[in-house]
């Protein structure tokens, strides 16, 4: 594939094998964005973690301190009180079974985000097969499993996001746009790196973060010091 012109110009920034500080990346990133539009900023980091062992995977959620740029919509599976706290913190569609009916026949995903109450677990599970690929399925791990409907809305709606290792120990998350300031940027990503860290698992032995990259949407990937984190 042929890498547009911008995007050569935009590589011909970076070094190739060079390590950068974070603060460094984060203007880098932004200077690289080819895309017309507000791009996002993305970051992966590479773990040393054997994700076929259970408890070397990680999956969580965190609200970063300045958002991500995104708004997300949310849908909230949930009946009675859970259902009116929902619509009151913002939720953009509230329902029970009407709504996973709505998602099985009319193949409807208007949204980015499903939060359900446990006891309505079950009736969500029959239609894991839809859900799951398109990882919507709620999961208490990532917060979105709770009898505590206001706290989850507000969180996805300020910024909260989820995460998880893939099969190589690989975890990607937004971290925010190219329209935001650097110091915001490089707070976004000191908060998610630190909770990465502090979730080592204790029988991973050796190094820990192997590598450390931020790109935006469309632009080149800088490679960040493990070093430039107080870790």
């Amino acid at each position: 594939m042929k890498k547009g012109k911008k995007y050569v110009e935009a590589s011909s920034k970076v070094e190739k094998n060079k390590l950068y500080t974070k603060e460094e990346a984060i203007r880098l990133a932004k200077e690289t964005s080819t895309a017309s539009f507000d791009a996002s900023v993305e970051l992966a980091m590479r773990l040393n973690l054997d994700t076929k062992k259970a408890d070397q995977q990680l999956r969580g959620a965190i609200v970063l301190p300045n958002g991500t740029g995104k708004t997300k919509k949310v849908l909230v599976i949930a009946k009675g009180e859970a259902a009116k706290a929902a619509k009151e913190a913002g939720a953009d569609y509230v329902g029970d079974v009407d709504m996973l009916d709505k998602i099985e026949k009319e193949n409807w995903f208007d949204f980015d985000t499903m939060i359900a109450t446990p006891d309505m677990m079950p009736a969500l599970g029959k239609i894991g097969k839809i859900l799951g690929p398109k990882g919507l399925m709620p999961n208490p791990k990532t917060g979105t499993v709770t009898m505590d409907t206001k706290k989850a809305v507000e969180e996805v709606k300020k910024g909260r996001v989820e995460y998880r290792t893939d099969s190589y120990g690989n975890v990607h998350v937004l971290i925010g746009k190219v329209s935001f300031d650097e110091d915001k940027l490089v707070e976004n990503l000191n908060a998610f790196v630190s909770l990465i860290v502090k979730s080592k698992p204790s029988v991973v032995k050796g190094k820990y973060v192997l590598n450390i990259s931020v790109a935006s949407t469309m632009g080149p990937g800088i490679k960040i010091d493990t070093n430039s984190f107080d870790n």
